[in-house]
């Protein structure tokens, strides 16, 4: 897409609860339309009564939108920062009116999801879509986003610096075991998702690597981070999921975390590095699924290991995000569109039927064939 005057940046985000009061109505939202029952919904809860009702990730979106403000206001980028959710306050049906009221009449999204599918992706273009409808705002308000980022070095180099203190410190445990020749592999955990929506993820007329567009980013830049880090050179490392959730006879992206590190000890390794490579800060999934259950197994099993930071607030990151906006914008416009895979870099304008709703389609922004939002 050319660049555009914008008038302001939507840092748009999943959400999540802020208190113990807010638990179920969060997962109602989340799960709105499946018909599932509050009973079903207080044992998923668990994650979250376990510390105290709170979702960190509103927290962080808080600090990363304050930092793009801080960057933005570095570079002389006049632009707001305008932060919504999907699923909690702020909502962004709330916001998009709020920005059409102060007079905004173009919006650039940024999304806290990186990878292409239907929910890191498309489900955000569906919720924009669908609440410039609700609002009356379709043809008032356009609303662009900026490509999926997956394999900007924004987004990859605070993992390379990750993975790499990381494994110093695997080593330094190791050692401290008297274990001076362990080894040592690394597990790059994603968001697993069913297999129908991981084949749909992408354009149609592309192939991918395992027939999924998001499979094959993830490996792509497990693979990119790998290159740039002689001291893991010759060290094993896979691609791992965590997180699943839905009916236990749908296929889901497989192997799970636990069940990958439950393997190591037979194949001789003796420490284990986690890398949070599909997501962009330290959300519940992340907390739980990693921080706790992850690295139970792995004390359990006598395994040293050590879990790699998330991009956050890192300075990288921060920045990259913000290059990506000024890809799009006439002032202060960056020609240049880094990507450090070669699957990349990815679109501005996502193609007919990229990462299909398999449930049934809703209107989109952002696409190709999309009908709501543009001018």
């Amino acid at each position: 897409m050319e660049p555009k005057h914008y008038d302001a940046i939507l840092l748009a985000s999943f959400g999540g609860p802020e208190g113990q009061e807010d638990v179920i109505p969060f997962l109602r939202n989340v799960t709105a339309g499946r018909g599932i029952p509050d009973e079903r919904l207080e044992e998923v809860a668990t994650h979250y009564r376990a510390n105290g009702g709170i979702s960190p990730i509103n927290a962080q979106n808080r600090a990363l939108k304050a930092a793009l403000e801080a960057e933005l206001e570095r570079r002389g980028v006049e632009l707001p920062v305008l932060w919504g959710n999907r699923n909690w306050a702020p909502y962004i049906k709330d916001v998009l009116q709020d920005a059409y009221d102060t007079g905004y009449r173009r919006i650039l999204m940024v999304t806290t999801s990186v990878y292409s599918s239907y929910s890191s992706c498309r489900q955000y273009r569906e919720d924009l879509g669908m609440n410039l409808l609700k609002t009356g705002l379709d043809k008032k308000l356009q609303v662009d986003k900026v490509r999926q980022y997956f394999d900007h070095p924004g987004f990859v180099e605070p993992f390379v610096e990750g993975v790499r203190e990381s494994v110093a410190k695997v080593r330094e445990q190791l050692e401290a075991r008297g274990i001076t020749d362990g080894k040592i592999e690394i597990l790059f955990s994603t968001h697993s998702i069913p297999t129908a929506d991981a084949e749909a993820s992408g354009p149609r007329d592309r192939e991918f690597e395992e027939g999924s567009a998001y499979v094959a980013q993830h490996l792509a830049n497990a693979r990119a981070i790998m290159d740039r880090i002689p001291e893991a050179a010759g060290l094993d490392w896979q691609l791992v999921y965590q997180s699943r959730s839905g009916a236990p006879h749908i296929p889901w992206l497989e192997p799970d975390i636990n069940d990958a590190i439950a393997e190591l000890p037979a194949k001789g390794v003796n420490g284990v590095v986690i890398v949070p490579l599909g997501f962009v800060s330290d959300h519940m999934e992340v907390l739980w699924d990693l921080d706790t259950e992850a690295m139970d197994t792995c004390k359990e099993l006598g395994l040293a290991a050590d879990r790699t930071p998330t991009p956050g607030i890192h300075d990288t990151f921060v920045s990259g995000l913000v290059d990506l906006v000024q890809e799009r914008t006439v002032e202060n416009n960056i020609a240049d569109r880094p990507a450090l895979t070669a699957l990349g870099p990815w679109y501005d304008v996502c193609r007919p039927g990229c990462c299909a709703n398999l449930r049934g389609e809703k209107p989109t922004i952002a696409g190709a064939d999309s009908t709501v939002g543009v001018e």
